[in-house]
């Protein structure tokens, strides 16, 4: 049985290595686990099964880029981690970002004539910006926690997902100045024989399209980031006290 004093001692070595909390309390699991079986099984002390189970996870804590997410290097057992479920919410992302853009296509149809059309494009996409204010609203005591510059202990984020959250505030920016402004392009291409440039056509499709996927890829991470920090709950509360 590990002491606490011990356990301190491997909560230390992995905020050494900058780990997201998160990762880390999963990391730290594994670890214990490796360090008692070494004790047991090799007749070692505390020390010697720690100093060996580092041996071991020495590949796991060198440094790497995921310049896709990261500005700054990263644990290679980081990149592995933040990879798999990046890529999960990014598929999702996309899904949902094309339903939306079906329906961003629907309302063409659905509209009589061209200023109908500018009117429910603006309602539509003002929920991309509605919905996530609201959630971040009416979830106040999360909302420390969503910044970036709010740590534990002041050195690593409480989960993988917190950095990706303000993203939020840039799509925003860009998702009002798309609302505000007046399609000319896409309600002519689908609805009337006017000529349409291609390249415009092509911007006025694709932007709503990338930021209602960006808009709902950091709400999948908003839910994740909450769902995580309530199954940290104990600890925190362990921590603060």
């Amino acid at each position: 049985m590990m002491n606490k004093l011990q356990e301190q001692q491997v909560t230390d070595y992995l905020i050494l290595h900058r780990l997201p909390l998160d990762i880390l309390l999963e990391v730290k699991d594994h670890m214990i686990s490796q360090v008692l079986d070494i004790q047991i099984n090799e007749n070692m002390s505390f020390d010697e099964a720690f100093h060996k189970t580092q041996k071991l996870w020495e590949s796991e804590f060198k440094m790497t880029k995921y310049s896709i997410f990261y500005k700054e290097e990263i644990p290679v057992i980081v990149k592995k981690i933040v990879r798999e479920k990046y890529n999960n919410i990014i598929k999702k992302s996309l899904l949902f970002g094309l339903a939306s853009f079906t329906i961003n296509l629907l309302l063409v149809y659905f509209s009589a004539d061209q200023e109908v059309y500018n009117d429910l494009f603006r309602l539509y996409n003002t929920l991309f910006v509605a919905v996530p204010f609201l959630f971040w609203a009416f979830n106040s005591k999360m909302r420390k926690y969503v910044k970036k510059d709010f740590k534990y202990q002041g050195k690593l984020f409480f989960t993988m997902y917190q950095q990706n959250l303000g993203l939020f505030i840039v799509c925003i920016n860009v998702m009002f100045q798309l609302i505000l402004r007046e399609d000319k392009h896409v309600f002519r291409f689908f609805r009337t024989n006017d000529h349409v440039s291609v390249f415009p056509l092509m911007i006025t499709l694709i932007l709503p399209f990338i930021l209602q996927a960006i808009i709902i890829f950091v709400l999948i991470n908003f839910f994740e980031h909450k769902k995580t920090l309530t199954k940290m709950k104990d600890f925190l509360n362990l921590s603060a006290g």
